[in-house]
């Protein structure tokens, strides 16, 4: 598995929706008919940054993910990107 890059722009795919839950939240590709479960709440505030923020880092950081716990989220991204539930954001 690649190494999600964090210093790229990416956003939700367009055929997901978030449905946020106490526990995070859930994700539902359309497309793929594909259920991800996000199971923290700082997780659910990334992706939602994704959109606004120039890189997924500083989505990150945003969202108050520390240096220590960024592999995590790393992780995490490139598990969703894999998915096809986020995708790389283009001009």
């Amino acid at each position: 598995m690649q190494t999600f890059d964090l210093n790229r722009p990416w956003r939700l795919h367009p055929q997901v929706s978030v449905r946020p839950e106490p526990f995070g939240a859930l994700l539902y590709h359309f497309g793929t008919r594909r259920l991800s479960f996000l199971k923290d709440r700082t997780l659910l505030s990334v992706v939602q940054q994704l959109r606004t923020e120039p890189t997924a880092g500083a989505a990150c950081t945003s969202a108050g993910v520390g240096p220590a716990d960024l592999p995590r989220y790393q992780r995490a991204l490139g598990a969703l990107a894999s998915s096809n539930m986020v995708i790389e954001r283009t001009p």
